[in-house]
């Protein structure tokens, strides 16, 4: 290979490698995150779900890999994909919060 052909090359390759490091490595870590966290859920854990409905861990089922949530309308069944990391962390940090 000559240098013209590398050259040639370079914007491609800096192209891939950006679209790497700001589009699918963020995303990567994000899943890595989310399935962390659904592994982690504990009965009693307070939790928002994607859908944005607010309630506390009641039954968890791991065999189905559904979350059962005590709402104030009642117990529902959810996949434990539709916990939202991000907003059950915000919900966690102002019940910390305004307990101190």
């Amino acid at each position: 290979m000559d240098t013209n052909t590398i050259i040639n090359f370079a914007p491609y390759l800096l192209i891939i490698a950006v679209f790497y490091f700001l589009i699918m490595r963020p995303q990567a870590k994000k899943r890595k995150e989310e399935k962390e966290f659904a592994d982690s859920l504990k009965v009693g854990s307070k939790v928002i779900t994607t859908s944005g409905i607010h309630g506390k861990v009641n039954q968890i089922n791991a065999d189905k890999g559904t979350v059962m949530i005590e709402t104030g309308a009642g117990k529902m069944t959810f996949e434990r994909s539709a916990i939202s990391a991000e907003l059950s962390k915000k919900l966690n940090e102002k019940v910390i919060t305004k307990e101190n």
